[in-house]
């Protein structure tokens, strides 16, 4: 029998590629889709999605939502405290596992194991030790659609935003930057795919800039 799975959520490409692996898994069943959003914007933090996307995503693949709010800039204490309550209703829904997209960062993946050693949860890591190239591949041969909603100047031109997340993109893509933006030059908005039952229908809105250097396009 299969075991209940949520998913650490962002609404980009890693996020996507982890639900096509749970949804095609033996032993994993997707149940529920969980997202930390900054609370003031009601954004997802450095993607800057906002909620009512997310919305959409969720109901396009046929999974509930739970959104978690957070003040902006806040700090590991009151994450923490979120989180843990957040998790807390997980085990109540049972849900047995929450599944993370981190590709190689070890510390982030020790920091989601302490923090999920509290709780009941299975702590899952579909994507760990890939390489990002095979990553990006997988994305775009399995027919998802994403753009770029982030850009971070410092290593990439912002002219790269609200670009399809494609084999031109990828190309065209300096040779310093990851091809999935593992080292935060950019983050996605995943859109349509084999697994939506239709495409988030969404607008290109004004492109602005925060925190000195980061590029978002508004999407709506």
């Amino acid at each position: 029998m299969k075991k209940n799975i949520c998913l650490s959520w962002s609404g980009g490409r890693d996020s996507m590629v982890m639900l096509d692996r749970l949804h095609y898994s033996p032993e994993w069943n997707p149940a529920r889709l969980l997202t930390t959003l900054a609370e003031e914007e009601q954004r997802v933090m450095m993607h800057d999605i906002p909620l009512s996307l997310l919305k959409k995503q969720a109901e396009a693949l046929n999974l509930p939502l739970l959104p978690v709010l957070m003040k902006q800039g806040a700090g590991n204490e009151e994450y923490e405290a979120g989180m843990s309550s957040a998790l807390g209703s997980l085990s109540a829904q049972e849900i047995q596992a929450v599944a993370f997209g981190d590709i190689y960062l070890k510390d982030i993946k020790a920091y989601r194991e302490s923090q999920m050693s509290q709780t009941q949860l299975e702590p899952v890591f579909p994507l760990w030790g890939d390489t990002t190239s095979s990553l990006s591949r997988e994305f775009i041969d399995k027919g998802y659609k994403a753009i770029l909603v982030c850009v971070d100047e410092s290593q990439l031109d912002p002219s790269f935003l609200g670009r399809e997340y494609d084999d031109n993109l990828l190309r065209d893509l300096p040779s310093s930057v990851d091809p999935c933006g593992e080292n935060g030059e950019f983050h996605t908005f995943v859109y349509d795919g084999p697994l939506f039952k239709q495409p988030v229908e969404f607008n290109k809105l004004e492109t602005i800039k925060k925190f000195e250097r980061f590029h978002y396009l508004h999407v709506e």
